[in-house]
């Protein structure tokens, strides 16, 4: 077996093992990180739209967030960190509602027992006032860090009008890449796709392109983002795309529908579309995964509800 990737994704958001990231699964990729590879996990939960109300699609929206927060506290093995890609609030008009939203979220993770937390915006949160009280509450949206042998890169495509990255942005992403060793596992957070998964309901970054030719040039680089509300595979090249589900509603599938709407709730079967969810991703043959290879090995395990 030339390559084992190993992603195991929470419905809540993503619960990623490390050996899953491509480029790092011990032995050689081991080395080429530094000798200090070895497994460990981090968890993303996206789209939380702490705010909204809508009894009709979640009648528990005022409640979700904390079992989220609740079921990663009860992890057995606590993630190394937790971010958050996006839509943290709910969008609104008023600056202090906004304000008060950002700081009542703060308020409900502040209980993760994770070391460390982080977060980028989504436009929810940041596309109105151009991410000013975002960066009031959470700090820079754009940011990259080390940890255990990969280089991980937070992008904010939802704060420019348009839902761009921006040439600034991108030349810093250039810059930071060129720091890079060829061999270095580079996982990638975004809240909108980089790629155009479904232009008509504002699916994609306008300039995405740009940004994933920039990450071609590396050979081991693994997207997570959030926006869509479901899970999604994709590849551009080699590079492989996961979307993780909403915390507060699903979406329906790209285009299956004339309008985007939430999916209603289903008194029988509560969170659906919100539940746990493993992706196993082992490769049995060389080369890089394709998305019906990772479709494949979903499986899906329901929330534990009342």
């Amino acid at each position: 077996m030339d390559r084992m990737d190993f992603i195991k994704l929470l419905g809540f958001g993503g619960l990623a093992f490390a050996s899953g990231i491509k480029g790092f699964a011990g032995g050689a990729s081991a080395s080429a990180a530094g000798g200090r590879g070895s497994d460990y996990a981090f968890v993303q939960l996206s789209d939380t739209h702490w705010g909204f109300s809508g009894p009709k699609v979640n009648p528990d929206a005022a409640g979700t967030l904390e079992k989220a927060v609740d079921a990663v506290n009860a992890l057995a093995r606590q993630p190394d960190f937790v971010i958050f890609t996006g839509d943290l609030t709910h969008t609104t008009d008023d600056p202090k509602e906004r304000r008060g939203r950002m700081a009542r979220f703060k308020e409900i993770v502040s209980k993760l027992r994770a070391r460390e937390v982080r977060f980028i915006p989504g436009e929810h949160d940041a596309s109105l006032d151009r991410g000013e009280a975002y960066r009031e509450f959470f700090g820079e949206p754009t940011y990259a860090f080390d940890h255990k042998g990969i280089h991980f890169i937070a992008l904010d495509n939802v704060s420019e009008p348009g839902g761009v990255l921006g040439p600034a942005q991108l030349d810093w992403l250039a810059k930071d890449l060129e720091g890079q060793g060829k061999e270095t596992p580079i996982v990638v957070f975004a809240h909108r796709p980089l790629f155009n998964l479904y232009e008509d309901w504002d699916w994609t970054t306008a300039d995405g392109e740009k940004a994933i030719g920039l990450l071609a040039t590396h050979p081991h680089v693994t997207v997570f983002y959030g926006h869509i509300h479901q899970e999604n595979h994709h590849m551009t090249g080699a590079i492989a795309h996961h979307a993780a589900k909403s915390l507060i509603f699903p979406l329906p599938a790209p285009g299956s529908v004339p309008k985007r709407a939430p999916l209603p709730w289903n008194p029988d079967l509560p969170y659906q579309g919100l539940g746990l969810r493993e992706v196993d991703l082992r490769s049995r043959k060389a080369g890089p995964f394709t998305a019906a290879d990772v479709q494949e090995r979903i499986q899906e395990i329901p929330v534990p509800h009342p």
